[in-house]
């Protein structure tokens, strides 16, 4: 059944006026139906991409912030600080962790308990120059020699035991009454 009706209508998609032969057309011609058709495609996807990205970046944190024990992923992604320094807050005992298996996780608690707590600033004080003789001390060297140890095990021992350093020049130095407390 053919239609004798003609309309002035204007395009949706180029806005040029064209004859319609039916109430419901919307555009001039087949090119701008196809074109028009594609532009709403493309928001579609668009629209659902945008929709994916706010579901998966919104909803773990929303399921994140609900849970009474976080992992040290969870934690990074929930306050935006690397893994790394969750760690190093750890090793200052800064944050108890509680280990089960491999696994490290943190109570909400806890977390919760080290982000209120107010920070004291730190005072730059006037140091006083402390009186150095050299008679009091033994440079490294000194010590591989006297007592036989490599230069790593010696490091080790220096950083393990807290011994505080004074680098004089070329050389660092270390507390005689200190080293020969432990290594003999």
């Amino acid at each position: 059944m053919s239609s004798n009706i003609q309309i002035e209508r204007v395009c949706q998609y180029c806005n040029n006026v064209f004859t319609a032969r039916t109430t419901t057309t919307k555009y001039c011609s087949q090119k701008c139906g196809g074109k028009a058709y594609k532009e709403r495609k493309r928001a579609e996807k668009i629209g659902k991409t945008i929709k994916e990205v706010n579901k998966t970046i919104i909803h773990p944190v929303e399921e994140i912030k609900i849970k009474e024990f976080l992992s040290i992923n969870e934690i990074s992604k929930l306050i935006g600080i690397s893994r790394r320094t969750i760690y190093r807050m750890i090793d200052r005992n800064e944050l108890n962790k509680i280990k089960i298996g491999t696994r490290t996780i943190i109570r909400r608690s806890e977390l919760n308990k080290y982000l209120e707590q107010p920070k004291v600033e730190q005072q730059i004080k006037s140091v006083k120059p402390v009186k150095f003789e050299i008679t009091d001390y033994y440079n490294l060297t000194e010590i591989q020699s006297k007592y036989g140890i490599s230069e790593k095990a010696l490091y080790d021992t220096i950083k393990r035991n807290n011994i505080s350093k004074v680098n004089k020049g070329w050389y660092a130095y270390v507390p005689k009454r200190i080293i020969d407390e432990l290594l003999t």
